[in-house]
């Protein structure tokens, strides 16, 4: 798995991205699901930049990336020192109620796990795990 960590800051998405891009190139990978992919990375790094740490700190994300198996797929994961929190556990937002009747919050995780085929979460060694998997 190659592995880079970057400033948890939302300035630094666009590198994330490329950082996955980059291992995704060679690979038979549909605009859907590149769109897809992006769309995930982009709610959970951003997530982490403005949450997993208080204000005054100056934290870091640890993006692991791979592809392989049969089938072709992608494993994502997301670590982080930021305060525990596991977003799976979170209700799944209504989106059957309007946009005016529902709770903010939870309909980016709910993208994720709807797009994605896999979402795990751990907390180990005082690291939040995050982990997201897709068939390309």
């Amino acid at each position: 798995m190659t592995e880079r960590i970057f400033p948890a800051s939302q300035d630094q998405l666009e590198q994330v991205q490329a950082f996955i891009g980059e291992q995704l190139e060679g690979y038979p990978c549909s605009s859907k699901v590149k769109f897809q992919l992006d769309v995930a990375v982009e709610e959970i790094f951003v997530n982490i930049a403005h949450y997993a740490y208080r204000p005054e700190q100056e934290g870091k994300a640890t993006i692991r990336c791979c592809v392989g198996g049969s089938p072709l797929q992608v494993t994502i994961q997301f670590l982080d020192n930021g305060k525990p929190f596991n977003p799976l556990a979170k209700e799944d937002a209504d989106t059957t109620l309007s946009a005016e009747a529902r709770q903010i919050g939870g309909l980016g995780i709910l993208m994720v796990k709807k797009s994605m085929d896999a979402v795990d979460y751990a907390y180990e060694d005082g690291k939040n795990i995050l982990t997201i998997k897709k068939s390309i």
